[in-house]
């Protein structure tokens, strides 16, 4: 301790200064110390006791033998051993007597609000409302048909699914490679004729042959569309990718070729049918 330190009664310092500023060397409090002793010791015992340390293809598994995955296996299974009569039934009953059962309605309801949430909504939207790209599930316009029944089959077998034999499938060529631009651009000035947007009325009418020639066969004579082959409807103000005239050039020029999973055999007949419901009930379904 130095003379000043004596003079003043002040404890040591460890001779550092900063600014005039001197770090004094006080002892640790013994509670204190005891204290952090005692988290060492009580660590040192839990790494011992739990799964703890990671290795190279899991952790170590602990004296105990505890597991919080087995935990919560354990309560997926007894939640599942607790629903499995309705869940039996709910997956061999006809789809249209799902909503004729309040027990049924509402366990699928539920249900499908949850396999919605975790599967569908990254997509789809919280809401169901859809993005640019990905449908609304919510209104009456639906490109494959939007019964319970043809709901739970787009669920199942998915849109342009390559692994799956019984999915929707619908290619639109991409008019770039066949027609010239002009001719392209008097296809959208009567593409928005159709739905009733601004447009080129003398384009149009050019537009309306090229449309009879290229695009009839899929989109109908009055450009109502076709769902059974999955062509879209162009004379409303829905619109997938959107309805003004650079997007429908783009669409027109290059195609669109979305693709939604097959989810047979990811989820179950019962969760296909839960959420099938769940989207009929929102209020889009028909």
């Amino acid at each position: 301790m130095s003379k000043q330190d004596a003079n003043n009664n002040e404890p040591p310092t460890t001779g550092h200064i900063w600014d005039g500023i001197r770090e004094y060397d006080n002892p640790l409090p013994r509670w204190w110390l005891w204290t952090f002793y005692a988290t060492i010791v009580w660590a040192i015992g839990y790494t011992i006791a739990y799964p703890a340390w990671p290795l190279i293809s899991g952790a170590t598994p602990g004296v105990l033998g505890y597991s919080s995955r087995a935990d919560v296996a354990a309560d997926i299974q007894r939640f599942a051993d607790a629903n499995a009569e309705v869940d039996s039934k709910l997956a061999s009953v006809e789809l249209a007597e799902i909503a004729t059962d309040p027990e049924l309605l509402s366990y699928a309801k539920n249900g499908g609000a949850a396999v919605f949430r975790t599967w569908c909504a990254q997509c789809h939207g919280a809401g169901a409302a859809g993005f640019v790209g990905y449908p609304n599930l919510i209104d009456d316009d639906w490109l494959w048909g939007g019964s319970v029944d043809e709901i739970h089959a787009t669920i199942s077998h998915g849109i342009r699914e390559d692994r799956d034999d019984d999915t929707h499938y619908s290619e639109m060529p991409k008019f770039g490679e066949i027609l010239e631009g002009a001719e392209i651009g008097q296809l959208v000035q009567y593409v928005l004729a159709l739905s009733g947007q601004d447009n080129d009325a003398a384009a149009a009418t050019a537009g309306q042959v090229l449309y009879v020639d290229n695009c009839e066969s899929c989109h109908a004579e009055d450009g109502k569309g076709d769902r059974d082959q999955g062509a879209p409807n162009l004379t409303d103000a829905i619109w997938l990718y959107g309805g003004d005239a650079a997007t429908l050039t783009a669409t027109i020029t290059n195609a669109r070729f979305g693709v939604m999973p097959a989810w047979a055999g990811r989820l179950s007949e019962s969760q296909i049918r839960q959420v099938a419901t769940y989207i009929h009930q929102q209020g889009g379904g028909e």
